[in-house]
């Protein structure tokens, strides 16, 4: 992946004025998520970090954001989206059919489950399930193509946009408050921004981001 923006680290706002303790408090929660499963079992839990792995490969010289933990984490604390699609049963037990259905499709065409199967099979059956070509068993008439696009395609992307790690990644200087963000016009930035590098201009960028 290419450092867009090189030596930036939004963390490095924490005792700024860009953030206030109501934020730091917010994104100290997010960080502090636990890694272990409270609501999947531990079985349907190593399914849906396969999944967010294939739906995101992360950079492997650093931490990985944690998808897996933030969804678990949303279903334990009951956060939902505030309505609910009439072919979908509730959030819980969506996720609970389309993994144990991911799942099922892998044994039943690799003989294997979905964690221990090859990544490309595993792309092939989260297409499958975007297609909607994934039916019966443990999916109890669930869509499997609803269920790809709107609980496991977004809220892994969601997962990851939420993470100060992301955040870096796309020069996001993450909430705005208390400081606010004043240039909104395209092609502009706030001098507390990052600085997103040109090619033979990374060391500018640097050197700017070194002092956001």
């Amino acid at each position: 992946m290419t450092d867009q923006y090189p030596g930036y680290d939004v963390l490095a706002k924490r005792r700024t004025p860009s953030w206030n303790e109501q934020t730091r408090q917010a994104i100290n929660g997010r960080l502090a998520i636990p890694r272990e499963p409270r609501f999947l079992s531990p079985d349907l839990f190593a399914v849906l970090d396969a999944a967010c792995r294939r739906i995101i490969p992360q950079p492997t010289e650093r931490p990985p954001v944690p998808l897996a933990a933030y969804i678990d984490a949303k279903l334990f604390n009951k956060q939902s989206d505030g309505y609910r699609l009439a072919q979908m049963p509730d959030q819980g037990d969506t996720y609970r059919r389309g993994l144990a259905g991911l799942d099922e499709a892998a044994r039943s065409q690799h003989g294997l489950g979905f964690t221990a199967i090859a990544p490309e099979a595993q792309d092939e059956v989260l297409r499958q399930a975007h297609a909607g070509k994934l039916t019966g068993g443990a999916w109890q008439g669930m869509p499997s193509k609803t269920f790809f696009e709107h609980r496991l395609l977004n809220d892994t992307v969601t997962a990851y946009y939420g993470h100060p790690t992301a955040w870096s990644e796309i020069g996001f200087g993450g909430p705005a408050s208390p400081r606010g963000y004043v240039r909104m016009a395209l092609n502009r930035r706030d001098p507390w921004e990052a600085a997103e590098a040109k090619p033979g201009e990374e060391a500018r960028a640097r050197r700017e981001n070194d002092h956001v």
